[in-house]
């Protein structure tokens, strides 16, 4: 039963909630918009129907329009006109002037809320010039023109006075009514981001302003000095520079309303006996005081919002530097570095200030003033730069380091400095230098090997050749004793097959044509005959399981691998008997060359200068190989080859 009641009784809940959040707001903007208008009225210095030297209404109700939202609009500006109508009906305003100038206000009052709201996206924060001069125009400038053209029929005497005391009234209120209010509500929302001094400061500045200004205003005789009135100076510059449009806002009302109350009462410095020229005369005072202290605040409002931006962004650059996999350094505009994330620190083993102190005690000293002009030309340009330089790391050691810069550029296209990083490519140069050295002996090698061709060719092939041919021509000589030719003749065929046995070896050395004829198994055996017989030794090889057929580069680089192992057999093991194995598995092609000779250390082989073992590696390395050695001093060696294959992209 309790459950149906509290279901039936829910919609008066929630109409009950909503009519509170809506009345009470309302009925705080009557009070509050009455109080603006009977404070308003106090300070007027002739009769009620003429100009307000300071109409608070429609500013503090715009500024309170801007701190709830717009839905509730159409409730809160009726209570806020409602309270400007009371204070006028007890003020003796007549009913068409009320009529009047309820229209003026509500006027005015849409413009300001509505234009404010549209320009600047909600409630205005006066933290910029840009946002301030959007402010300043909807509500200082057009707001109160529009309710001027509108209410000015309402007002007694002279139109165009009556206009330009009404226009500067109501500009003057929004310049610093209104920022005050909206500035105080967004401190007081953050309370918690400020110390209590913070507001201890704030309640002293005021104290002091308001007996600043009653000393000056009220207490004062009529002839006072007009020079006192530069004694505000130093306040409002507090005010402005410590809190901002809130502050200085604040502290021009207090001087508003206390200067306007010492002429009501014929007190301060504004007494001349006209009143519409003592009106007029503080009108200026005021307006041309509060302005330039709101756009000073405004200025520091901007500096410290680019700072708090500035301070946010390089926070979040920090720890996002910090746990980048590469060194970063930043820069400023006298070349001088002003930040290293946590990989340089840890490179270098120094902190930071140690670093920004320089770099010279980090650069290898080779590499010092060549880094240095790199750094400075590019400096000078604003250009990017590239260079490769050696750092010393924590532990002593030295790294070369691939460290690239551009430079940095503030939002106004103002130069910033530079931003690099840094990268460790030792591994890459060592290795590019590895590839340097082994192209370098590979081309001294080629050299060599085209030298002994070249000797091989005249000292031996070239001599047999000369004297088959001084045979010959002797033999064409003495035809008068043809058994003897028969016999010479025998002894020249002879030696003209050895001397194509020779270069058809030579030929297969350089380039075997049975490699392309009988393919891998046929040229590895043809060659271990040949092989057999120039070295006087024995050459046993065995294959099995291999696929056919096999790829051409797979087959020449085995190949060659083969003719590159025994001949390093044949001229160090010391042994004249070789075995030889060819096979393959299902994803690999192996060849295996073994002998039981005298053997050799295989680290200090493959450390020191000899370009078989590299030729073989290199070789396989680019079908994607690799090579193994096993051998001991006086235990033999076994060199092993392996070549991955793709059995299916072969039988496709």
């Amino acid at each position: 039963m309790e459950t149906s009641q509290l279901a039936a009784n829910l919609p008066k809940i929630v109409n009950l909630k909503l009519w509170l959040h809506t009345m009470i707001p309302a009925s705080l903007m009557l009070v509050v918009c009455y109080l603006a208008a009977a404070l308003s009225g106090m300070l007027v210095i002739s009769i009620p129907e003429t100009p307000w030297p300071l109409w608070l209404g429609c500013a503090v109700l715009v500024a309170i329009l801007l701190l709830f939202p717009r839905k509730i609009w159409p409730i809160l500006i009726p209570a806020g006109l409602a309270g400007f109508v009371l204070y006028d009906l007890q003020a003796g305003v007549s009913i068409r002037s009320i009529a009047c100038l309820i229209l003026a206000d509500i006027g005015e009052i849409l413009v300001a809320a509505w234009g404010v709201s549209y320009f600047m996206h909600g409630l205005p924060r006066l933290d910029s010039l840009k946002a301030f001069a959007k402010y300043a125009f909807v509500t200082v400038i057009l707001a109160p023109l529009v309710g001027c053209l509108i209410g000015i029929e309402a007002l007694n005497g002279d139109s165009w006075i009556n206009f330009r005391i009404a226009f500067v009234s109501e500009g003057l209120a929004f310049l610093t009514v209104a920022p005050a209010i909206l500035g105080w509500v967004e401190r007081f929302r953050t309370w918690r981001l400020s110390a209590g001094a913070y507001y201890l400061e704030a309640a002293a500045l005021i104290t002091a302003l308001i007996s600043l200004s009653y000393a000056m205003f009220v207490a004062r005789a009529i002839n006072a000095s007009p020079a006192l009135l530069y004694s505000l100076v130093p306040f409002l510059l507090w005010s402005a520079l410590r809190f901002g449009s809130a502050g200085a806002g604040t502290m021009a009302s207090i001087v508003a309303l206390v200067s306007l109350w010492g002429a009501v009462h014929g007190r301060g410095p504004f007494t001349e006996t006209d009143p519409i020229n003592r009106v007029f005369s503080l009108q200026l005072f005021l307006l041309f005081t509060a302005g330039p202290f709101m756009v000073l605040a405004v200025l520091v409002e901007e500096r410290k919002r680019q700072g708090s931006v500035l301070r946010e962004s390089e926070k979040r650059f920090r720890l996002m530097a910090n746990s980048a996999p590469v060194m970063i350094w930043m820069s400023g505009t006298d070349k001088q570095a002003t930040y290293f994330n946590q990989l340089w620190r840890d490179f270098t083993g120094r902190s930071e200030a140690d670093l920004q102190a320089g770099l010279v005690g980090v650069v290898h000293p080779e590499d010092h003033q060549k880094c240095s002009e790199i750094y400075s030309q590019a400096f000078d340009r604003r250009q990017p730069f590239r260079k490769e330089c050696r750092l010393r790391r924590h532990d002593g050691q030295y790294r070369w380091m691939l460290d690239i810069g551009v430079p940095r550029f503030h939002e106004d296209g103002s130069f910033a400095g530079y931003i690099g990083s840094c990268v460790d490519v030792t591994d890459r140069k060592q290795a590019e230098e590895s590839l340097a050295s082994v192209n370098r002996r590979l081309i001294e090698a080629q050299d060599q090997e085209c030298t002994r061709i070249a000797r091989e060719l005249h000292d031996d092939l070239g001599q047999r050749l000369a004297l088959l041919m001084i045979e010959m021509d002797q033999l064409s000589h003495d035809l008068t004793h043809p058994h003897k030719c028969r016999g010479r003749i025998g002894e020249l065929q002879k030696l003209a097959s050895e001397l194509a046995t020779d270069i058809q070896s030579l030929s297969h050395r350089l380039h075997s044509s049975r490699l392309d004829l009988q393919g891998v198994v046929g040229a590895m055996k043809g060659f271990c005959k040949e092989f057999s017989k120039q070295q006087r030794v024995e050459v046993g090889f065995r294959s099995s399981d291999l696929p056919s057929p096999l790829p051409r580069d797979i087959s020449l680089c085995l190949y060659r691998v083969l003719q590159e192992a025994l001949r390093n057999s044949a001229k160090h093991s010391g042994m004249r008997n070789y075995e030889t194995y060819l096979w393959a598995t299902q994803d690999e092609i192996h060849l295996t060359v073994s002998d039981f000779g005298k053997g050799f250390d295989a680290e200090m082989a493959a450390a020191g200068h000899g370009l078989g073992l590299v030729s073989m590696r290199e070789r396989l390395t680019l079908v994607g190989g690799q090579l193994s050695i096993q051998s001991q001093p006086t235990l033999g060696t076994t060199i092993h080859a392996w070549v991955p294959i793709d059995r299916a992209t072969m039988l496709g």
